[in-house]
């Protein structure tokens, strides 16, 4: 872990840009160090993106069809991805879901225990985040003790039955590609989705018991696409204070009026909007109401979006970065990244001045990335 000063640069402060350097020691940004000097003319340091859920990691872990037998190697390829993109903490959102397939059980326990032994050998900070299917009653009792395995502490809750069709007796839409999906056959995938959605009645008070069970034990929670202000007031009532992806602008209203963090897709704002029609990101952002952008399905998409709502005009170059770096590391309670100021870890992207492209990425002053012109300047 080397000590260096980089100097020539422009630093994002809290406050905006400097040109006064960074240094850094055993992995924390000082004062001064007396360091070995870079110079880094031309280049543009920002604070690290912390990534608060992200899935694109799974196109590493299951290429084409099934999955890979050695997810290690498929994490250090993911990790890869993510120091590329300037992503200095990566949370890797993995489902246990009645769909089955590589959202079921089997296939998340692999998951989990892979990102648990693998992780402590990477550079890149990876944790892992369950979102978990409201419906399966079965796995409640065991719940807590396998979070406590997998070394997961960040649970989101989901749920994707179509109520409105199974109530109707209708078939739901997609059926067959989903029964092949998960193994199973349409009529037997049909008849797990009817007798899930018949236990409607037993999963509000069995949530509740759940909820107070996980934050005791010191678990995050969150809701994703809560679609109605009633809604995100019920998860509120249960402990669970993220509101990640909200559907409407009612349910995005009372969370932030409640105090609970909104959690967007960067994604939405690259693309200017919902790619499936909810609530666009840039309304909440100009709104305020924003807490934090993460990748979801793209790892490009973090610097992607804070440059271009500082580009636009929407925010200025600290306001915006800080969606994507302090803003979701407060979210996460991880109080040492975030800003670079002394005393915070050394987790830091270079961006070239001109293009705007990542051209190296520290995580805790350890190189996770170097590519270009720029390792030059480095090694010499």
């Amino acid at each position: 872990m080397a000590d260096l000063e980089l100097t020539g640069a422009e630093v994002l402060g809290p406050e905006g840009l400097h040109r006064d350097g960074l240094s850094f020691r055993d992995g924390v940004i000082v004062a001064a160090n007396g360091g070995r000097r870079v110079d880094l003319s031309g280049y543009l340091v920002l604070p690290g993106i912390v990534d608060l859920h992200g899935d694109g990691f799974e196109r590493h872990l299951a290429p084409r069809r099934g999955a890979m037998k050695q997810l290690d190697e498929g994490l250090v390829a993911a990790e890869a991805e993510l120091a590329a993109n300037g992503i200095t903490t990566a949370v890797l959102a993995q489902f246990i879901s009645w769909e089955g397939g590589l959202r079921g059980f089997d296939f998340a326990a692999q998951v989990f225990e892979a990102i648990r032994d693998t992780a402590p050998g990477l550079v890149t900070d990876l944790r892992a985040q369950l979102r978990f299917e409201t419906h399966l009653l079965d796995f409640y009792n065991e719940l807590p003790a396998l979070l406590r395995e997998w070394h997961v502490s960040y649970v989101v809750f989901n749920d994707h039955l179509p109520h409105e069709r199974l109530a109707a007796g209708r078939q739901p839409r997609r059926l067959v590609g989903q029964a092949l999906k998960a193994g199973r056959s349409p009529e037997a995938h049909y008849a797990l989705m009817q007798a899930l959605h018949a236990q409607n009645g037993e999963v509000p008070g069995a949530l509740k018991r759940l909820c107070m069970e996980l934050k005791a034990a010191g678990i995050r929670m969150g809701s994703h696409d809560d679609h109605s202000a009633a809604a995100r007031a019920d998860w509120r009532t249960r402990g669970v204070d993220v509101a990640e992806f909200p559907e409407t602008m009612a349910a995005a209203e009372a969370a932030h009026a409640a105090g609970d963090a909104v959690i967007m897709g960067a994604p939405n704002v690259v693309r200017g909007g919902s790619h499936n029609g909810n609530l666009s990101a840039l309304d909440l952002i100009s709104m305020g109401m924003c807490d934090a952008l993460a990748s979801d399905y793209h790892y490009p998409s973090p610097r992607r979006a804070a440059l271009m709502l500082v580009a636009s005009g929407v925010l200025d170059l600290p306001a915006a970065w800080r969606l994507v770096s302090a803003g979701p590391a407060a979210v996460l309670g991880l109080h040492d990244r975030g800003e670079l100021t002394p005393g915070q870890r050394a987790d830091l992207v270079v961006l070239d001045a001109e293009t705007k492209r990542v051209a190296a990425t520290f995580v805790a002053g350890r190189t996770s990335y170097l590519s270009g012109a720029i390792a030059s300047r480095f090694i010499g």
